[in-house]
């Protein structure tokens, strides 16, 4: 019992840390609805300044001092970032801001780099808090209890502040109703900005209390960003006493795991995660009302209509272009190619399902690695034929999404999103962890097509083939009947079940079409490349694609094509560079801010304009 109790103990110490950094993430999203994902980067940065700091003060006050500091310059960044970065495009699609705070999580690393170094750096001890105390016979160390002490202290601070004060007022009367708050006559935009702040404070305080248990290091960032959501789905978006359960569930899981599970430890609380999901939709402690838009705002946009002449004219061109290419291009550009269709295509299976349907999947890259996998497994380990393999890989994926889908498709908003990456991590840990099938993070090697598909310029037509081919596809059930139910259960749900459409059906026969798609991507992927990794799988791929969707435009067709092209070639020229991320995440940032609409999407928009202009002259 002794034991069990002091191993309770350090998860309720390693909870604190977790706490203030999901609190703060709870506080954003619920006022400003910003899926912030640089909220990690800000908790590196908590870290790093801290621990700076902590160097220069000396002492006990120098110690918590340095911490107080700490809190105070992380806040004045996040406010900088919320005023430059996200204050300019808040009228546009809200989970389109997540592809803004990517920005900004390349832009910190690299500047983290720049300042501190590649090396990790080893937090202090807490002066007068070296050491241990024994409960029960057990260590448990001092600094460890000191922290599970003062965590109280700051929920009842942050309970004072939202329900006490009339700052508090303003904050909760905004996550009801922020339109509301606005006509009242309250600024908006300093509300919003003293919400990012705190919030940005409270991840640079708890990357600096963890110091004497850690230090700080540049994989930081992404290391806690993925507990951070976990916690703050569990909890309910919004809701701090949720934020603070769900971090003491999680962590304490976690602790108990690492002791009588180890293999669990990857995955538990993406299973906690699923699990209270699946039971309650909102979390613990959610409410319906905060659980996120279904990826559309403001009007519906008009009908969607196959291109005209003039489109098909160009479709035609460019496709007879890319026939033409290995006539006058030489092998590099062909592989190139070959890697640009391959993410259109999987960029245009989730944007399939984020456009017309309006699902945001965080998990995507489960099936485009998914179908990966399955044509490589067959190669490797039956010796199957590629022809056979390749096409087992979208029939897998398929069933894949269907399994998947059943459990998510009754959610909607950031929980929907949420709980499809809680499936893709159980995928990818399988893969990681499944060692004699998988091969491990050592991949499947050696998975070649067939002969006949050896050379570069065949396989360049083959991927023309399928990638292209499947591309058409999505858009031609778009334009099907089909397509116009997905779009009315997207827009107006209850008249579309009135009119006899079964959404939640229509929904998921879609996911299931996307996940198809995505693993057709994958079998092409496997076979240009020869081996598959675990890294395919990873939260990482499903991001690269759901930030090229929003890049290219959400609510245009061509959306996901043109940002994976975009992509992909300012990848292909950045990354030649020392500073590549953060160049890349000033160009993301760039392009946000200047196309809220999206790359298409803004170009459509002020070609109408300009035609418009001309009409208005003409008369």
């Amino acid at each position: 019992m002794a034991f069990f109790f002091a191993q309770f103990l350090t998860g309720l110490a390693n909870a604190s840390s977790l706490f203030l950094v999901a609190s703060g993430l709870s506080l954003i999203f619920g006022v400003t609805r910003i899926v912030n994902f640089a909220h990690g980067s800000l908790y590196m940065l908590g870290a790093f300044i801290g621990v700076t700091l902590m160097n220069v003060l000396p002492g006990t006050v120098g110690f918590w001092a340095a911490i107080l500091l700490t809190g105070l310059a992380v806040g004045a960044i996040g406010a900088f970032v919320e005023m430059v970065v996200l204050r300019p495009i808040y009228r546009a699609p809200e989970l389109f801001q997540l592809v803004a705070t990517f920005g900004v999580i390349l832009v910190i690393q690299d500047l983290a780099l720049m300042i501190w170094g590649a090396e990790d750096r080893m937090g202090p001890r807490a002066p007068g808090l070296r050491g241990v105390w024994r409960i029960f016979g057990e260590p448990v160390p001092k600094y460890d209890l000191v922290i599970i002490a003062i965590t109280p202290f700051i929920l009842f601070a942050l309970w004072y502040l939202i329900t006490k004060t009339r700052v508090g007022v303003l904050v909760r009367a905004a996550t009801q109703d922020r339109e509301m708050v606005g006509a009242l006559g309250v600024n908006q935009a300093w509300l919003f900005t003293g919400v990012f702040a705190l919030g940005s404070a409270l991840a640079g305080w708890g990357g600096a209390l963890q110091l004497p248990k850690g230090g700080a290091d540049l994989l930081m960032d992404f290391n806690i960003i993925g507990a951070v959501f976990v916690v703050v789905v569990i909890g309910g978006m919004g809701s701090l006493p949720g934020a603070f359960i769900a971090a003491v569930l999680i962590s304490v899981l976690n602790v108990f795991g690492v002791t009588y599970l180890p293999q669990s430890t990857l995955v538990l609380m993406f299973v906690v995660m699923a699990v209270v999901l699946i039971i309650r939709p909102y979390g613990l402690l959610g409410r319906e009302e905060v659980a996120g838009e279904h990826g559309q705002v403001g009007a519906p946009e008009t009908p969607i209509r196959p291109y005209g002449p003039l489109g098909q004219a160009m479709v035609a061109g460019l496709l007879l272009l890319l026939v033409v290419l290995p006539f006058f291009a030489d092998r590099f550009m062909l592989i190139l190619l070959i890697d640009m269709v391959v993410f259109a295509l999987f960029a245009a299976s989730l944007h399939f399902i984020l456009g017309t349907g309006g699902l945001v999947s965080f998990g995507h890259a489960a099936f485009f690695g998914g179908g990966a996998y399955a044509a490589a497994l067959l190669v490797y380990h039956l010796e199957t034929p590629m022809e056979i393999a390749f096409l087992f890989a979208p029939f897998a994926a398929g069933l894949l999404a269907l399994g998947i889908g059943w459990f998510c498709i009754r959610l909607s908003g950031v929980y929907f999103a949420m709980l499809t990456l809680a499936f893709s991590q159980l995928v990818w840990s399988m893969a990681y962890q499944w060692r004699d099938l998988t091969g491990g993070d050592d991949g499947l090697v050696n998975i070649w097509p067939s002969s006949w598909l050896g050379e570069t310029t065949p396989f360049y037509y083959f991927t023309l083939a399928f990638g292209i081919g499947g591309i058409l596809v999505l858009r031609h059930i778009i334009h099907s009947p089909f397509g116009y139910a997905l779009r009315a259960g997207r827009d107006s749900p209850r008249q579309a079940e009135a009119m006899g459409i079964n959404v939640k059906r229509v929904q998921h026969a879609a996911f299931a079409m996307a996940g198809v798609m995505a693993g057709l991507a994958g079998g092409i992927f496997v076979f240009s490349k020869g081996s598959v990794f675990p890294t395919e799988l990873e939260i990482g791929a499903s991001f690269d694609a759901l930030i090229v969707v929003f890049l290219g435009g959400v609510k245009t067709l061509a959306g996901g094509v043109v940002g994976a092209g975009f992509m992909t070639v300012v990848e292909d020229w950045l990354t030649r560079l020392e500073y590549w991320r953060l160049l890349l995440g000033l160009v993301i940032i760039a392009v946000v801010i200047i196309a809220p609409e999206g790359i298409v999407g803004t170009l459509r928009s002020r070609w109408a304009k300009f035609r418009g202009h001309n009409e208005e002259t003409v008369k």
